[in-house]
């Protein structure tokens, strides 16, 4: 798994490391510790998005364990964050910053003019962490999550 590290002046570290399809059982049990059972993705699920075209997925490994991950999927000029999960032991600790600064910057890379996300009315931290990175309302899916909860439409545009 290829990547990049950084070291924390605590002392820690937080590498982020590019997976593919052989990983999505990893994802699949980073993703399992995430969230409840209905909104979990299982293995099968991990490796074909993993073996579809566009799709990018990185793992934040927070002092030699799996944090968490993200994986985007990218077509025609827009990407979108598919998953973005950080599991409870391991967050406010930078992990969902840093797998975020890395698909904007994968994206930007990839010359993506315009990112999206769907993200729960009810995930407080998540909205925070999207609208500190400069996300803002695109629109809203009522009733999109498995328990009836609404989903925000997030969107930054990523060539200003």
């Amino acid at each position: 798994m290829p990547g990049v590290g950084a070291s924390a002046a605590n002392g820690t570290s937080l590498e982020i490391l590019l997976v593919s399809a052989p990983h999505g059982g990893l994802l699949a049990a980073l993703h399992a510790a995430s969230f409840p059972p209905a909104d979990q993705w299982d293995e099968d699920a991990m490796q074909s998005l993993l073996s579809s075209s566009g799709v990018a997925a990185a793992v934040g490994v927070k002092d030699g364990t799996p944090a968490g991950f993200i994986m985007i999927r990218s077509v025609a000029g827009e990407a979108e964050i598919l998953t973005l999960c950080v599991v409870p032991f391991f967050r406010r600790q930078g992990v969902a910053q840093a797998l975020l600064a890395w698909a904007l910057l994968t994206a930007q890379t990839d010359q993506v003019e315009q990112m999206f996300l769907e993200v729960s009315v009810l995930n407080a931290g998540a909205k925070t962490l999207y609208e500190s990175a400069g996300f803002a309302k695109a629109g809203l899916r009522r009733s999109y999550y498995p328990d009836g909860s609404d989903a925000l439409v997030l969107s930054k545009r990523l060539d200003d």
